[in-house]
């Protein structure tokens, strides 16, 4: 893998405005639908969602392949392991 290698989502969900742990939860169902190794790209509000979700994603045994910051919200990539 080189730093230049683009992630392309194979499904998305956007979750600004979602309350925790209600946006795991959607991210969750979400991955289970994929197949592994597929990429689901998740866009979070900045605040709690940021800070909980990624952590609990990894907790899963899922990959966050790629972070980038959106002013006041994220945009994630998780590949499904």
């Amino acid at each position: 893998m080189t730093e230049k290698e683009e992630f392309v989502p194979d499904d998305k969900i956007d979750l600004r405005g979602v309350l925790c742990p209600i946006n795991f939860v959607k991210t969750k169902l979400k991955l289970e639908m994929l197949d592994t190794g597929q990429i689901l790209e998740v866009i979070l509000d900045d605040g709690e969602p940021m800070r909980s979700v990624p952590r609990s994603i990894k907790e899963e045994g899922h990959k966050i392949v790629k972070v980038e910051n959106l002013d006041n919200s994220y945009r994630i990539l998780i590949k499904k392991v």
